[in-house]
């Protein structure tokens, strides 16, 4: 690279005042010639490639396909649209299908691209995980804001990830209850009324037990607070009580989980009924957003 040194040249005028000289490129009576000085180990670098962000994107495929309409999820329709290209580019979405929203196409075209890669069950439900989401931006887009659910652990004995345990124990802290399950995650046909909703990562439910009403609801609103789709089932629902609690923008969650969500953010119970959601009104949010 060549640089390009500026010269200033001070001399009097005639009345004596001060004046300057800008002088570059070639020498003007008495200036001094500019000099081209080569540097050398200079490297260009190439443009920055665009950001997609994971969290958007994991919220925009649990919300988007269940909402009835094309509406674009606030915030998340330029991280999603960067997907969407990505997919187009490996023909597994039609041309100008990059528009924002990450419905029933999109999900299906992603776990096309995510059986191209070898992943099976709920590996491959269209639902995004870091590493396939990376793979598939390679020299297209980075991934900012990554989702990681953390190694299995236990809570009360049950099966949980490691951030969902980090949310119970939050949701627990803001109620002053300590949040015991009677069901944990990763729980494949365990109980037949759960629908499959605990088959993958992110879902629990919450005893109950000795609570008063006012307990139970406090229990709600604080596992809504921290990111969970959280309700209390009843016996005139068909079970007895406990909270049912889907941790939003799990990257591990079952399809049927997944579709809770989206009833959550419709404002609905998330049973086959798609009642009204009675529980408390909070600010929808997911546990890392909370975080900051």
């Amino acid at each position: 690279m060549i640089v390009n040194t500026t010269i200033w040249r001070t001399s009097m005028d005639p009345q004596g005042l001060s004046r300057k000289s800008f002088l570059r490129g070639s020498a003007i009576g008495t200036a001094t010639a500019v000099l081209s000085i080569p540097v050398l180990g200079t490297t260009f670098a190439h443009a920055a490639l665009p950001a997609t962000d994971m969290e958007k994107v994991i919220l925009a495929a649990q919300v988007d396909p269940y909402r009835g309409s094309f509406a674009i999820t606030p915030g998340c329709g330029p991280s999603v649209k960067l997907v969407q290209q990505a997919l187009i580019a490996k023909k597994l979405l039609a041309s100008g299908s990059d528009d924002g929203n990450y419905g029933s196409v999109t999900i299906a075209a992603y776990q096309k691209y995510q059986q191209s890669l070898g992943y099976t069950g709920l590996d491959a439900t269209g639902l995004p995980g870091p590493t396939s989401l990376k793979k598939l931006g390679t020299d297209r887009y980075t991934v900012s804001r990554v989702i990681t659910v953390g190694a299995k652990t236990t809570v009360s004995g049950k099966t949980v990830n490691t951030r969902t345990k980090s949310m119970l124990s939050e949701a627990g802290k803001r109620a002053g209850i300590t949040m015991s399950l009677t069901q944990g995650s990763y729980n494949p046909g365990g109980v037949d009324a759960s629908a499959g909703t605990h088959d993958g990562g992110g879902v629990v439910d919450v005893s109950v037990s000795g609570k008063s009403d006012a307990q139970m609801t406090a229990m709600v609103k604080a596992l809504r607070e921290v990111g969970f789709a959280a309700w209390h089932r009843t016996p005139a629902q068909g079970f007895a009580h406990h909270i049912h609690a889907v941790a939003i923008c799990d990257t591990d969650m079952s399809p049927s989980a997944q579709a809770q969500v989206g009833d959550y953010y419709r404002g609905r119970n998330g049973l086959a009924s798609h009642a009204a959601d009675d529980g408390p009104k909070v600010t929808k949010t997911y546990w890392e957003e909370y975080l900051r």
